[in-house]
């Protein structure tokens, strides 16, 4: 073969190499491209989304988004109210309180949803008689009902609920849980035969213990002090309803009297169980932890049972995995080293990508958001976010919190970049 025909040979394999990557390249969904953050809340007092990161706040017609007003900046609430209300997106983004509510804090707020199955119907916690009790309630005629639990998660239908003990998560995390004689925490019993995680019917208002601490005893760390406590926490019902996501999380001894968690270690073990509370089965090996998480949309059985988790991978790096139920030990790392953070973890409407938004580094306080390409584990910076000091408090801190609107056309969050705690959103449209 003459020169000029290998240099031809190697030119057609080239165009050929080039045709199949540029194929490849072509067939990869296209990174969202959002505008810039708009605040639809405003000072002279502080807002944030009603519910933890995650949650669908706006109104089934997409009108009305769910927000929390609080004149509190750098303390616990400690019992205090706070007014929850909604913002009118298509008037101004008008705020219009509807009641108020003494179960919140800055992560999970009031816990409020919307439940499709009834115009203009939210359900929320509040302390009713002395009780933390979840309130189903129409926010324009006022009309309410009272469900004598606390929600954590509600299903995709919002006909059922799952419920936790916030006093005594408030013994180990007070950040999460709700300061009061509200629930009996259980304190002088390490793993509880009669507390843990209990299904809510939100129709009947029936409660029912599904999962104990004591039930998973065997399948966690021992707890080795009598003053220890075990608890369940951070739950998550599957997008089409069958399984839910818990943590089980212990401590030596109980916050009180301790400050900002010095020298406090947790136990963290993930499980998954079907809505029953049937099937209890461990996510990860020990020491892996787990920290935030999500659902994959149901697009498929298979992506039903998927999930994005925050976890130490392998023992470890903190980072971004994605799993599946049933297939545990093939879990994977998602994205790159960028992702080696404890990031509220979101999947995208269509399930291609993810996003996590992490904690404010310690040089510059600045709150950096990367997405994930799925397909390729390709990332870009979604945005960075400065935190002023008088919100670096641990337990008052503004996380961004993320979530979509239903439609997948808008994304909001809860920032304090301009000086305040409000809320703002982003209109997306298919990038490249």
């Amino acid at each position: 073969m003459t020169s000029s025909s290998r240099f031809i040979s190697f030119a057609l394999s080239a165009l050929a190499v080039g045709a199949v990557c540029a194929a490849e390249s072509a067939a990869l969904p296209p990174f969202p491209e959002f505008t810039a953050p708009r605040a639809i809340t405003k000072g002279p007092h502080d807002h944030f989304f009603a519910s933890y990161f995650a949650i669908n706040s706006w109104s089934p017609d997409l009108r009305y988004a769910l927000v929390l007003e609080t004149d509190i900046k750098n303390t616990l609430p400690d019992g205090r109210p706070c007014t929850i209300g909604v913002v009118d997106t298509q008037d101004g983004d008008k705020f219009i309180p509807f009641s108020t509510t003494r179960t919140w804090n800055f992560q999970e707020a009031a816990m409020a949803f919307w439940l499709p199955w009834a115009k203009d119907t939210v359900i929320f916690n509040d302390l009713r008689d002395g009780k933390f009790v979840s309130v189903v309630m129409n926010w324009k005629t006022k009309e309410e009902r009272i469900i004598p639990y606390p929600v954590s998660a509600v299903s995709e239908d919002g006909t059922w609920a799952l419920g936790i003990n916030y006093a005594r998560l408030f013994l180990t995390r007070p950040d999460y849980g709700y300061y009061g004689d509200g629930q009996d925490p259980k304190k002088d019993v390490v793993f509880p035969e009669d507390d843990g995680l209990f299904r809510i019917d939100l129709k009947t208002g029936e409660v029912k213990l599904i999962v104990s601490c004591a039930a998973v005893k065997g399948m966690v760390p021992e707890v080795k002090s009598a003053n220890g406590m075990s608890y369940i926490c951070h739950t998550v019902i599957s997008k089409d309803g069958k399984r839910v996501y818990f943590l089980s999380r212990s401590v030596e001894q109980s916050m009180e009297g301790v400050k900002k968690f010095k020298g406090v270690n947790w136990h963290t073990t993930a499980f998954t169980c079907n809505a029953d509370g049937t099937n209890v089965r461990r996510c990860f090996p020990d020491g892996w932890g787990s920290s935030h998480f999500n659902w994959k949309p149901a697009l498929s059985e298979r992506d039903a049972r998927t999930m994005i988790v925050t976890c130490k991978w392998q023992n470890r790096i903190y980072t971004h995995v994605e799993f599946t139920v049933g297939e545990e030990e093939k879990a994977h790392r998602v994205g790159d080293d960028r992702m080696n953070f404890d990031g509220h973890c979101i999947y995208t409407m269509d399930g291609n990508f993810i996003s996590g938004d992490g904690y404010f580094d310690k040089k510059y306080f600045m709150r950096h958001w990367k997405m994930v390409r799925l397909a390729d584990n390709a990332v870009r910076d979604v945005g960075d976010f400065f935190v002023p000091e008088i919100y670096r408090d641990i337990y008052c801190r503004c996380d961004l919190h993320p979530r979509w609107r239903l439609d997948g056309k808008q994304i909001g969050f809860n920032s304090v970049h301009e000086g305040t705690r409000q809320v703002y959103v982003m209109d997306v449209k298919t990038g490249k």
